[in-house]
């Protein structure tokens, strides 16, 4: 258990070093900052021997041993008032006596009879002149305090063993120290945050977080390449690269969902705006047409319409064409360059998009559409706002939910999924997308040709076996 969770830790540091690193540069530049703006202070220490007065060598331990003693008590002496009063008016007044006794302290030196008196200020003279100050007046006091009431001589005495001297080297601010601690304190507080951030963040990263909200596979992980989105798709995806491997590989994936039927229906969408779903819809139906496969994409976001920008389509016919009555199918359907794709674009946009997809003619649509195609895809919309998603993935054969990395919050898609499946639909599969790119390269774009290769061979003999069945009927009609 303890080694799990080291690990988790471990992986929280992997996927937030960004936010430590940022902590530790805050908190060193504040610790640089303070240090800078604090003032210096030079520190200057006197001491006094504390000794008895008596001169019979046989009472030299037990003097020695009251010396001790009494050097303790003296100490306290030096946060008195009085005598921060008295050095005050030895050094000409020109510093208060409340300032003099918080600059000052003192301490017995263990196992001697020795009494270190120390001041700091801003300044090494002055701070010598205060340690040497106090010094001479603790050095009075005691005297004064040992002093017989009857008169006589003390049996105690406290003489000037050490006087103080200028240390032109500050004490304060500890330059190391500070900044060492800011490094500390700094790692300390990234790593807590971002183990908070992880407690409280639900946006759904790994398999293992999408496994928490569905049973359904991950039939793919697209890396995010803003390059290849800026291109024509066609183009981007004839290239071996590792974002437009990503869709052969969901290409392959979704040879294995609905094996029973020879036309499938799929509707693509996801949980919000903004997650990728008509990108991902476009290149998986363009990276299918060039596998061999008979495929009709479908716009059927009439809200928020993108794809015959994206594909450089005309838009003033298409499937809301088609849904009133306008045109027939193979007027509105228009092919994608030569990669043999069928796009039925959004058209001109209806006030009452919910109505038209929930409609006789919808579902008349999607029909015609499947008996003419081996595959057909439905551009649909989110399926939170609004639930034109979920009533058309009840007509089609599932629905592919997309998921942005790291956006996408596991309640999100459990609620998408969840309308679903309340109006007997099913999720086919979660393709996670934008996801960060990791170890570009030539090895990469090498093992884009290879696979690229075998995975067409194997589609190819897919589309020539459908291509020779097709063929046989003819012969026999």
């Amino acid at each position: 258990m303890g080694t799990v969770e080291l690990r988790d830790y471990w992986l929280t540091v992997r996927r937030r070093w960004r936010l430590i690193v940022l902590c530790v540069l805050a908190s060193t530049a504040a610790a640089s900052f303070l240090t800078w703006q604090s003032t210096p202070m030079y520190a200057s220490s006197a001491q006094l021997f504390v000794s008895t007065t008596s001169s019979d060598t046989s009472d030299a331990p037990a003097g020695g041993a009251f010396a001790a003693q009494r050097v303790e008590s003296y100490v306290g002496f030096i946060k008195a008032q009085s005598l921060a009063e008295t050095v005050a008016t030895n050094l000409g007044g020109e510093i208060d006596a409340g300032v003099l006794k918080d600059s000052v302290t003192a301490e017995a030196v263990p196992e001697t009879v020795n009494l270190v008196v120390t001041a700091q200020y801003s300044d090494p003279v002055v701070a010598r002149d205060i340690a040497q100050a106090y010094a001479e007046a603790l050095k009075d006091r005691i005297a004064d305090v040992e002093s017989p009431e009857s008169g006589g001589v003390a049996p105690i005495r406290a003489s000037i063993l050490d006087p103080a001297q200028i240390n032109d080297a500050p004490v304060s601010p500890n330059v190391v120290r500070n900044l060492g601690l800011g490094v500390v304190l700094g790692l300390l507080l990234g790593v807590g945050l971002a183990v908070l951030r992880d407690l409280l963040d639900t946006s759904i990263s790994t398999a293992e977080q999408v496994a928490e909200v569905t049973s359904r596979p991950i039939l793919g992980t697209i890396s995010s390449d803003p390059t290849a989105v800026r291109k024509l798709p066609s183009a981007a995806l004839a290239e071996a690269t590792p974002w437009a491997e990503a869709f052969r590989v969901l290409r392959t994936n979704m040879q294995y969902v609905e094996v029973d039927h020879d036309h499938r229906v799929f509707v693509i969408s996801s949980s919000l705006p903004g997650e990728g779903k008509s990108t991902t819809a476009v290149n998986l139906a363009i990276t299918l047409a060039m596998a061999g496969e008979t495929v009709c994409i479908v716009e059927c976001d009439l809200r928020r319409p993108t794809m015959a920008d994206r594909l450089k389509l005309d838009d003033s016919v298409g499937t809301t064409s088609v849904l009133i009555g306008r045109l027939s199918v193979d007027d509105a359907l228009q092919p994608y360059a030569d990669t043999g794709l069928k796009v039925l674009t959004c058209g001109p946009r209806p006030p009452n998009p919910s109505e038209l997809l929930q409609s006789h003619q919808m579902e008349m649509l999607i029909k015609e559409l499947s008996n003419r195609f081996s595959v057909v895809l439905l551009d649909a919309p989110p399926l939170l706002p609004v639930t034109d998603a979920a009533l058309l993935a009840a007509r089609a054969d599932g629905m592919l939910a997309i998921v942005r990395h790291g956006k996408t919050t596991k309640d999100q898609l459990g609620h998408a999924l969840e309308r679903v499946e309340s109006v007997g639909a099913k999720c086919v599969g979660v393709v996670m997308n934008m996801a960060p790119t990791k170890g570009r390269g030539r090895a990469g774009y090498a093992y884009g040709y290879q696979y690229t290769y075998t995975e067409e061979k194997n589609l190819s003999r897919r589309a020539q076996r459908r291509l020779k069945r097709s063929g046989n009927d003819a012969a026999h009609a």
